[in-house]
């Protein structure tokens, strides 16, 4: 097994970093390029922004904001938020992403990913996927920040975004943000069934533990963000309790 990627996410909105549960209640959690700095500093493996207004607004992930968060970091940077064709991502790569997040538009226009692809190299295009489980249990997509519910099923959409370009997925538990519940491992399970890209995980991480299921269950990456926005561990502290479970961290 490769070795586990550590990922501060950093969820903003008005050039703030912000969380809440379930992508609502949002809190200030403080200033993006200061956040980033201090989460590579702790030892993180990359870190992805997101933000999280971008779409429902219709425009792109602030610039400004990306090169700020981009001239204090030395790992690389994923960021998500509004891309709605090819100029846009070339745009967040010109100024400081290494990678691109894509979600809502990617559902209503799945020829995008590979259009991303042809251009930037599948290694730049991130899926991002939100899932909800619907009152029968089905694991279903959302879109447009978690306001909308697409006809379309998680493990299915990520199997055909790889096919189309993709080359990872962030795969998030609409359920269990915020909520430290805990990874959707089954969620988790039936999509590393379904590709044969790097996954990261995100939604629900309170401890290491919940971590070390997530990287048994199929996740490359896990990514999380109120336990180190609050303090409650700090990065270099979840690689010293992994290692301590078996797992290989990056040093």
């Amino acid at each position: 097994m490769p070795a586990v990627r550590i990922i501060p996410c950093l969820d903003v909105r008005d050039g703030r970093v912000v969380k809440g549960v379930r992508f609502q209640d949002l809190r200030d959690m403080g200033e993006p390029a200061v956040q980033a700095a201090a989460y590579a500093d702790q030892g993180a493996d990359e870190i992805v922004m997101l933000d999280v207004t971008a779409t429902l607004q219709g425009r792109l992930a602030r610039l400004r904001t990306v090169g700020q968060v981009r001239r204090r970091l030395n790992i690389p940077l994923t960021v998500g938020g509004g891309v709605g064709d090819a100029a846009e991502a070339r745009r967040l790569l010109e100024n400081g992403a290494d990678k691109v997040a894509v979600n809502s538009a990617a559902i209503g226009r799945p020829g995008l990913l590979t259009e991303l692809a042809d251009l930037f190299g599948r290694q730049c295009v991130v899926l991002a996927i939100d899932g909800r489980r619907d009152p029968q249990g089905r694991p279903l997509v959302l879109s447009r920040s978690g306001s909308r519910q697409e006809d379309l099923d998680v493990p299915a959409w990520a199997r055909r975004g790889v096919a189309l370009g993709a080359g990872e997925i962030l795969l998030t538990s609409w359920d269990r943000d915020g909520t430290g519940a805990g990874y959707d491992l089954d969620l988790l399970a039936e999509v590393r069934a379904a590709v044969d890209v790097p996954i990261i995980a995100s939604g629900g991480a309170a401890d290491p533990g919940h971590m070390a299921a997530a990287a048994k269950a199929g996740a490359d990456a896990v990514l999380a963000a109120t336990i180190f926005h609050d303090g409650s561990w700090t990065v270099g502290g979840i690689k010293q309790e992994l290692a301590q479970r078996g797992l290989e961290v990056r040093s």
